[in-house]
C-alpha cells in the first residue's frame, strides 16, 4: 500500500520536475525576451506620462499619474528579476562535469539550480503583472497607436562639440553689447574703493552668460580672482571655504588645514586678499543676508577691487549699500525678435554647412522663437534641440505645433520652464536617464565627466556599440546632452572632450520635478527626511542623522554627501545590511572614516568610490563584490589592498595613486582592468608577466624604471594594443630610457618620459594620434623639434628639467600646426628661441619658466595670431627688464598678446600684467 502511494506521488511529481527542468533550460531565452519587453514597456510608460501631462482636468490627471506610477513599479520589478538572474547565472551552469566532483560542489550546483528556478517563476509572475498593468491602463485611459518619430535619432560625432552651451561663446552672444561694455567699464575703471556690482534679471535672461563672459575677459587685470556659485541653499562656512579653495587653486597652493570655524576662515581669506587688487564673481545669489556672511572677508584695499554678483532679486543688490558702493545692472529687456532669431540660428544651424537658416524654415523658426519670449536660455535650449533634427519643414512644423500646444495646456507654467521640459521629452530614451542623473547631485554641482560616465555604465544606461568601449559610448551620450544645451561644460580637456560639467539651475529644477514624479531619485538633507515614494530608485543622503525607513529593495544607488562631518557608525553599517541590491555606492568627499566588514553583502555593486574620505584600509570582504567595475580609492589613506582583490575579475578601473597597493602576483587574472596604480618592475619578472596579461589596459605608469628593465618593458608595451596613456619615470638621473617600440600604438594619446634619453626615439613621431607629450630630464642635444614638428595631432608639448640641452630652439615654418600649449621650464642651456612665420599657428598658451640663460623674448612671437596667454615666471633679470611695459626694448613684441603675466623669482604676485585685453 505504502509502495503504491509512493509510486503515485512520484507519478504526480514527475510532470512538475520536468516542467521545472524545462523552465530552467528556457530561462536564458525568457530573460532575453523580458529584457526586450522592458524597453517597449518603458516606451509605453513614456507615452502614458505624456497623456498625464496633457490632461487638463486636475482630478483625471491625478488618477492617470497614479496608474503611471503603478506602471513604473512594474518596470522596476522587471529590472529586479533581470538583475537577480544575472547574479544567479554567475555560478556553474548545467553540464559542468566538475560540479559532481565533490559533495560541496554538488550542493553548490543544486543551490544554483534552485535560484535559477526561483528566477524563472519570478519572471512568469512579473510578466503577468506587466500585462495586467498595461491592460488596466489601456482600459481606463486608452493610448493611441505609437507613432514613429525621428526625435533624437540624428547623431553628430562628439568631435563637433566646440563650446560651453549655456555660458555662450563670446562670438555667439547677441543683444548684450551695451550691458557688456557697461559691466567691463565698472569692473576695470572708476573708483578705488571696493565696489559691489550686481547683475539683476529674471531666470534665463542671460545674467550668468554676461557676468562670466566679462569676468573671463578682465580677471587677469587683477592680482587675485575667484568664481563662486552660491545657489539657493548654502552655508556661510561652506561659502568661505570654497572662496579660500579657489584663491589657493589660482596660485596652485593646497588649502590650509585645520581651518574649522568662521573666524579662522574669514582671517585666511583676508590674508590672501590683503593688499591685492582682486575680483570675485558670486553667481546666483538668492539671499540678501549673503553680504553679511562675506563682507568682513572681502577686505577693502582701496585699490579698485570688485565684487560681481548675479541675482534674481534686486533686494540683494540693495542690501550691500549699507557698507559698500554698489552699481546695479538690470537685464530687464528680453532680446528683440531679430536678436532672438540670430541667437536661435547660431544654435539650431551650428552643424550646417553654412550655419544660416534655410529659406523654407525661416517662417517656422520665427514662430518658434516668438514662443521663447526673448529669453536666451529658452532660445538656446530649443535651438540645441532642433540642431539634432533633420532640417525639413514638415518635421519642424510638427515641433512648432507641439510647442504651441504644450504652452497652451500649461498656462500656469512660464514658457521657459515648459520649453525646458519639452527639450527633455524630445530626448532619445537612453539620454533621458542620463540627464535625470544630475538630480542626484546638488544644485550648481560641478561633476567630473569620468565619474559621471562610470556611474551611467554601472546603472546600465550605456548600451554596447560595436567597436567602442562603454566609456567611449558614454562620452557620446554626454556630448549629445551638451549639443542639445541641456548640460553645460565647466572645463574641456585639451583634445576637446568634456572634463567637468553641470546643469543650469533652471534645468536642475526641471529635473527635480521629473524625478519626483518617476521615483528616479530623491535628495535627503537635514530639512527633509521624508521619502516621497515607496519606489525611490536612487538616494542622496546629505545628513548624518538620516533614520528614515525605506523600502530597501527598490534602492539601486546611494550617494553619501555629508561633507566633512563624520558619518555615524549606524548609517555606515546599515547600508550593506539593508540595501543589498545596490549598483552604485558613492562616498566621495564625505566624512567616512572606516568601511563596514559586511561590505561583501553588496554582490550587485558595480561602482564603489571612497575618494576624498578618511578611510585607511579595506576589509577582506571586498573580494565578494564580483560584479564591481570601478573602485576609487584616490586621495584616501589606503596603502595596501587585501589579496582578495584578485577575485574581482570584472573590475575595469582600479583608481589609486599608491604604487605599493597591490600584490602583483595575483593581478594577472583581473583581465578586465583598464586602469591600475603605478607599476614598479621587479627583477624576477613577476610584475611584468602579470601586467602583461591585462590586454584591456588603457593607462600604464611605470615608476623607478632602470635600464636593465628595458627589454621586458618594450615587450610589454608592444603587446598592449589599446594603451592611451603611458608614463615612464626613472629611478634616478643616471638611468637611461632607451626603448624600442615596434607597435603602431594607434590609440596612444599621452606620453610622459621622465629620465635621460640617448636620442629622441624616432618611434614617438610615428604615433598618429598622440595629443600630449611630456619630456623631463631627457638631456637631448640634437634638435628635438625636427622629428616632432609634423605630428598630426600633437596639441601639448612640455619640455622641462633639461629635457633639451641645446642653445637654440627653432620652430620652423609649417611645424606644429595643431599645437595649442607649449611649456618650457628649466632648460638651463637655452639662450634663444626662434619662431619662423607659419610655425605654431594654433598656439594659444605659451609658458616660459626658469630659463636661466634666456635673456631675450622669443623671436617671432608677434606672428602667433591665436596666442591668448603668455606666462613668464622666474626668468633672468635682463629678460624681465626687456619685457617691462615701462620702456622694455622687447615689450613691443608681446604687447598685443591678450593676457601677459610676468612673475619675478619668489614673488607671490605678478610683477606685470598687460596685453591687448587690458587696453
Amino acid at each position: 500500500m505504502a509502495e503504491t502511494a509512493v509510486s503515485l506521488a512520484g507519478q504526480h511529481a514527475l510532470p512538475k520536475i520536468l516542467e521545472a527542468i524545462k523552465m530552467v533550460r528556457d530561462l536564458p531565452k525568457e530573460v532575453r525576451d523580458i529584457t526586450d519587453e522592458l524597453e517597449s514597456f518603458q516606451d509605453f510608460i513614456n507615452d502614458a506620462d505624456k497623456v498625464a501631462e496633457a490632461e487638463q482636468d486636475d482630478g483625471r490627471r491625478h488618477r492617470i499619474k497614479e496608474r503611471v506610477m503603478r506602471l513604473r513599479e512594474a518596470a522596476f520589478c522587471m529590472e529586479d528579476v533581470i538583475d537577480e538572474y544575472n547574479i544567479s547565472c554567475e555560478d556553474k551552469q548545467p553540464g559542468d562535469p566538475r560540479c559532481a566532483a565533490l559533495l560541496c560542489e554538488a550542493v553548490a550546483f543544486i543551490k544554483t539550480q534552485i535560484l535559477l528556478l526561483q528566477s524563472a517563476y519570478k519572471i512568469q509572475d512579473v510578466k503577468s503583472l506587466v500585462r495586467a498593468e498595461r491592460d488596466g491602463f489601456q482600459t481606463h485611459f486608452p493610448l493611441e497607436p505609437r507613432l514613429t518619430s525621428s526625435r533624437g535619432n540624428q547623431d553628430v560625432t562628439w568631435q563637433k562639440l566646440r563650446m560651453d552651451p549655456l555660458f555662450i561663446d563670446e562670438d555667439d552672444v547677441v543683444g548684450l553689447d551695451g550691458p557688456r561694455d557697461t559691466l567691463k567699464n565698472w569692473l576695470t575703471k572708476g573708483r578705488e574703493k571696493r565696489t559691489v556690482i550686481s547683475v539683476v534679471g529674471i531666470p534665463g535672461v542671460g545674467k550668468t552668460t554676461l557676468a562670466k563672459q566679462v569676468y573671463d575677459q578682465v580677471r587677469n587685470n587683477f592680482e587675485c580672482h575667484a568664481l563662486i556659485t552660491v545657489s539657493q541653499s548654502y552655508s556661510a562656512e561652506g561659502l568661505l571655504r570654497r572662496l579660500l579653495d579657489e584663491l589657493c587653486k589660482v596660485k596652485k597652493e593646497d588649502p590650509p588645514k585645520d581651518v574649522s570655524n568662521m573666524e579662522s576662515l574669514t582671517e585666511e581669506v583676508r590674508n590672501r586678499l590683503r593688499n591685492k587688487r582682486y575680483v570675485v564673481l558670486f553667481d546666483d545669489v538668492w539671499n540678501e543676508t549673503f553680504w553679511d556672511h562675506i563682507e568682513s572677508a572681502v577686505i577693502d584695499n582701496k585699490n579698485g577691487s570688485r565684487i560681481l554678483i548675479t541675482t534674481r532679486d534686486e533686494k540683494v543688490a540693495g542690501y550691500c549699500k549699507k557698507s559698500s558702493f554698489v552699481e546695479v545692472l538690470k537685464l530687464e529687456e528680453p532680446l528683440t525678435e531679430q536678436e532672438s532669431l540670430k541667437l536661435f540660428s547660431k544654435k539650431a544651424f551650428q552643424y550646417s554647412s553654412d550655419g544660416d537658416c534655410p529659406e523654407e524654415l525661416k517662417d517656422i523658426s520665427l514662430h518658434i522663437v516668438r514662443k521663447c519670449k526673448g529669453l536666451p536660455l529658452a532660445i538656446v535650449a530649443v535651438g540645441g534641440l532642433l540642431s539634432q533634427k533633420d532640417e525639413s519643414a514638415p518635421e519642424w512644423g510638427q515641433f512648432s505645433r507641439d510647442l504651441s500646444l504644450d504652452l497652451e495646456r500649461n498656462s500656469e507654467l512660464n514658457s521657459i520652464t515648459k520649453i525646458l521640459g519639452l527639450s527633455y521629452e524630445y530626448l532619445p530614451i537612453n539620454l533621458r536617464s542620463c540627464l535625470l542623473y544630475f538630480g542626484i547631485y546638488p544644485e550648481d554641482y560641478e561633476i567630473k565627466s569620468d565619474r559621471l560616465i562610470r556611474q551611467w555604465i554601472a546603472e546600465g544606461f550605456v548600451k554596447h556599440e560595436t567597436g567602442k568601449t562603454l566609456e567611449e559610448v558614454g562620452q557620446q551620450y554626454l556630448s549629445g546632452l551638451v549639443r542639445r544645451s541641456l548640460v553645460q561644460v565647466s572645463s574641456f580637456r585639451i583634445d576637446g572632450k568634456v572634463k567637468s560639467c553641470g546643469v543650469h539651475d533652471l534645468i536642475h529644477d526641471m529635473i527635480l520635478r521629473k524625478v519626483k514624479d518617476t521615483g528616479f531619485c530623491q535628495y535627503i538633507d537635514g530639512c527633509d527626511q521624508s521619502v516621497s515614494s515607496k519606489i525611490v530608485r536612487r538616494l542622496t543622503i546629505a545628513t548624518d542623522d538620516f533614520s528614515e525607513s525605506i523600502g530597501s529593495s527598490s534602492i539601486r544607488s546611494i550617494f553619501i554627501s555629508t561633507g566633512e562631518d563624520e558619518i555615524s557608525e549606524h548609517l555606515v553599517n546599515k547600508i550593506p545590511t539593508n540595501y543589498m541590491l545596490l549598483k552604485v555606492l558613492d562616498f566621495e568627499g564625505s566624512g567616512l572614516r572606516y568601511v563596514p566588514e559586511n561590505l561583501g553583502n553588496l554582490c550587485h555593486l558595480k561602482y564603489l568610490s571612497f575618494r576624498y574620505t578618511g578611510i585607511e584600509s579595506l576589509p577582506k570582504s571586498i573580494g565578494k563584490l564580483q560584479n564591481l567595475e570601478t573602485l576609487d580609492i584616490r586621495d584616501t589613506g589606503v596603502s595596501e589592498m587585501p589579496e582578495e582583490i584578485s577575485k574581482l575579475t570584472k573590475l575595469r578601473h582600479l583608481l589609486s595613486y599608491f604604487t605599493g597597493l597591490i600584490q602583483w602576483k595575483d593581478i594577472g587574472g583581473m583581465t578586465s582592468l583598464q586602469e591600475i596604480p603605478p607599476v614598479i618592475i621587479d627583477d624576477d619578472g613577476v610584475v611584468i608577466r602579470e601586467v602583461g596579461k591585462l590586454k584591456q589596459l588603457r593607462e600604464l605608469s611605470v615608476v623607478y624604471f632602470r635600464g636593465k628593465h628595458e627589454k621586458t618593458l618594450c615587450s610589454l608595451i608592444n603587446e598592449m594594443p589599446l594603451l592611451e596613456k603611458v608614463r615612464i619615470d626613472t629611478a634616478d638621473e643616471s638611468e637611461v630610457i632607451d626603448l624600442y617600440i615596434t607597435s603602431p600604438m594607434s590609440t596612444l594619446k599621452k606620453l610622459v618620459l621622465r629620465g635621460t634619453l640617448t636620442r629622441l626615439p624616432n618611434w614617438i613621431s610615428q604615433f598618429p594620434n598622440l595629443v600630449q607629450l611630456y619630456l623631463s630630464g631627457s638631456r637631448l642635444t640634437n634638435d628635438a623639434l625636427k622629428s616632432l614638428k609634423n605630428m598630426p595631432r600633437l596639441m601639448l608639448l612640455f619640455l622641462s628639467d633639461n629635457a633639451y640641452e641645446g642653445e637654440t630652439l627653432n620652430f620652423q615654418s609649417g611645424g606644429f600646426q595643431k599645437l595649442k600649449t607649449l611649456l618650457l621650464k628649466s632648460l638651463n642651456k637655452l639662450e634663444s628661441i626662434l619662431i619662423d612665420r607659419g610655425a605654431l599657428c594654433s598656439l594659444e598658451l605659451f609658458s616660459l619658466r626658469e630659463l636661466s640663460q634666456l635673456k631675450t623674448v622669443p623671436s617671432g612671437i608677434q606672428h602667433l595670431e591665436k596666442l591668448k596667454d603668455l606666462y613668464i615666471k622666474d626668468m633672468p633679470t635682463e629678460f624681465e627688464q626687456r619685457t617691462a611695459p615701462d620702456g622694455g626694448e622687447d615689450h613691443w613684441i608681446i604687447q598685443d598678446v591678450p593676457h601677459v603675466r610676468i612673475w619675478s623669482e619668489d614673488a607671490e604676485e605678478p610683477l606685470h600684467m598687460f596685453g591687448r585685453s587690458h587696453h
